[in-house]
């Protein structure tokens, strides 16, 4: 399955979205549009559907609260609504919608926790398995601060939905956690790749499917990155795990790195490839772009879409964030396949090149994505920038 549609309603920067998805989506748009902050719905699902995780978890212990969350622009409306439909891989056929609606209760110096307006689960054919509140939660009024999509005696009907979205992973790789070995302790708590937790994630991997990834990986690394010949997993005199990489200079034996020596590039690389074999849940990619030579960037689209179908032929559905003119240029990306975020002082807006006339236009003329799309979401007086320092 795939997520192929979203609704939102008072989600951080946006006031109101509507679009569907496809099965690889580039998200585009400015600085401060709200890139990352729609890449925040898919794992907000998971943190609900998660073993330990749930509403108010996922609501104030890792976003501060309701009023965190809600859209700067909704003025008088207080409801959160987020609407998704799964679809099926081959068919495209909506498969699951799953349509949530919260607040808060209290505020002040009352214990402000999220609240559920409604809850509703559709199946295939339209039939209604989850319609919330029902007459338990009319005579509780405390069984409305949990979803029926974290507890697993009351999702048995669509179990299948509350799977995919806690299968949902994300990646951001921050070089610098990487390189920190005492941040090792701390790696299992944390759920986000981010740093060490992505060694902790290779090392618990079966060692077979590990040795597998790895050579994969290992074959890519010796095309992009100079003198290199070896990866491997290793572990020091406390069993801590650490990458390893084997590197070919002008002596016989060949020079050995750990995980702290390598640059920022090669561990934002090694983690998008993992990353990218490891699961078949959609996955949420940060500018992939950062710290990788233009030349590498060209081709991550291709990797994005040569690994998606790894698995039995069941298409991995792959959203990511990025302004790479580089990646952008690949000219396998189609127009439906972009997101463009423009800001405005009533949140902001998302469209597709097809809502654009002038792009269509520029796409139908020969221009990649990159040539008719980036120009397009620049902040309107960009030209203007270095003036200011004249």
């Amino acid at each position: 399955m795939y997520i192929s549609k979203l609704v939102l309603e008072n989600w951080r920067n946006f006031r109101s979205v509507e679009t569907s998805l496809t099965q690889r989506v580039f998200i585009v748009g400015p600085n401060a549009s709200g890139k990352s902050n729609l890449l925040d719905v898919f794992r907000f699902m998971r943190d609900i559907a998660s073993t330990g995780g749930g509403l108010q978890k996922a609501v104030n212990s890792e976003r501060g609260g309701v009023s965190k969350i809600r859209c700067l622009s909704a003025r008088t409306q207080s409801d959160i609504k987020i609407e998704i439909h799964l679809s099926n891989d081959t068919t495209h056929e909506v498969e699951w919608k799953y349509d949530i609606g919260f607040t808060q209760t209290g505020g002040g110096i009352v214990d402000a926790r999220a609240k559920l307006k409604y809850e509703r689960v559709y199946d295939k054919h339209s039939k209604l398995l989850c319609n919330r509140p029902d007459d338990r939660d009319k005579n509780d009024d405390k069984l409305l601060e949990y979803t029926w999509l974290e507890q697993p005696n009351a999702n048995a009907q669509f179990r299948e939905v509350a799977e995919f979205f806690e299968g949902i992973q994300y990646l951001h790789v921050v070089p610098q956690l990487i390189r920190d070995s005492t941040s090792f302790k701390n790696a299992s708590s944390h759920v986000d790749f981010y740093g060490r937790n992505l060694i902790e994630r290779i090392n618990r991997t079966n060692k077979k499917t590990q040795s597998s990834f790895l050579k994969r990986i290992e074959k890519a690394l010796k095309l992009a990155v100079p003198q290199f010949s070896k990866l491997e997993l290793i572990k020091d005199d406390d069993g801590i795990p650490h990458l390893q990489a084997r590197y070919k200079h002008w002596r016989a034996v060949d020079a050995k790195q750990l995980e702290n020596q390598f640059s920022d590039g090669t561990l934002r690389l090694i983690g998008f490839l993992w990353a990218m074999q490891d699961g078949n849940k959609p996955l949420l990619l940060e500018e992939p772009e950062l710290s990788l030579h233009s030349a590498v960037v060209m081709k991550l689209a291709d990797i994005i879409h040569r690994l998606q179908t790894k698995k039995g032929g069941v298409k991995r559905q792959v959203i990511l964030t990025t302004n790479s003119f580089d990646l952008l240029s690949n000219t396998g990306i189609s127009p439906n396949e972009v997101l463009m975020l423009f800001p405005t002082d009533e949140g902001t807006v998302v469209k597709t090149p097809a809502d654009d006339a002038e792009i269509l236009s520029l796409l139908k003329g020969g221009m990649t994505i990159a040539e008719a799309v980036v120009p397009k979401t620049a902040p309107k007086s960009i030209h203007q920038l270095s003036l200011q320092f004249d």
